[in-house]
């Protein structure tokens, strides 16, 4: 147990569109299960898995082929995100899927419910919406609805949509990541000290929690 009443920082980087972002953002939660008596905070950052599809989204299919040759063979890359999906409770419906979206709204979204709402449960509907639903994030509708099913003021949202609020902030954000040397999401970083790349097991992000723990102990012991 760290000394500073301090909660732990957890700074996430990930993509609503990417389904392992997902499946670690389950993990994560088992994590910090195991852990109640620690506190943390855990901070949303934006990456874009896909920065070449356009605002207004792309149909799925195009999509598939482009990024992975054809629609089959995703479906056969598909296969081991499915079972790992399982066991953490997510039925991924990918053949509900039909739009691809450029993910800067969903983004924006997530940023403003900083103070408008909790975005852990922004970061998990708009997920829901697009892996479960078959949701178009595109469609600025579907994230206004997104933002009043957590708590937020839908016209609200509505507006900041139709306007450039936060597109530099979340788009610098995004290019701080891939500039920091971040290639692959999700990616964990534990207390700004030390960083977790891809979906672990729940047991070893606890671990890596402690170990957090152990190097902000010891940078406080030395200050």
């Amino acid at each position: 147990m760290s000394a500073t009443t301090e909660p732990l920082t957890i700074d996430v980087v990930s993509d609503v569109v990417c389904p392992w972002c997902f499946i670690g953002k389950r993990r994560l939660e088992k994590a910090l299960a195991l852990r109640p008596e620690l506190p943390t905070q855990v901070r949303w950052n934006p990456y874009f898995l896909n920065p070449w599809i356009p605002r207004e989204g792309i149909s799925r299919d195009e999509y598939l082929r482009t990024k992975f040759g054809s629609v089959e063979r995703y479906k056969q890359i598909s296969e081991r995100i499915v079972e790992a999906g399982k066991e953490e409770g997510i039925p991924f419906a990918f053949e509900k899927m039909t739009r691809q979206p450029n993910t800067l709204d969903s983004q924006r979204l997530i940023r403003w419910a900083r103070t408008e709402a909790d975005p852990s449960r922004v970061k998990e509907r708009l997920m829901q919406l697009y892996f479960l639903e078959g949701g178009d994030l595109s469609d600025p509708e579907v994230l206004v609805q997104a933002g009043v099913d957590c708590g937020m003021d839908g016209e609200l949202v509505r507006r900041l949509l139709a306007s450039d609020a936060d597109v530099a902030e979340v788009t610098q954000a995004a290019q701080q990541a891939t500039e920091a040397g971040i290639s692959g999401v999700p990616c964990f970083i534990f207390g700004g000290l030390l960083a977790v790349s891809g979906a672990q097991p729940a047991a070893d992000l606890a671990a890596a929690i402690d170990r957090g723990v152990a190097e902000r102990e010891k940078r406080e012991a030395a200050a």
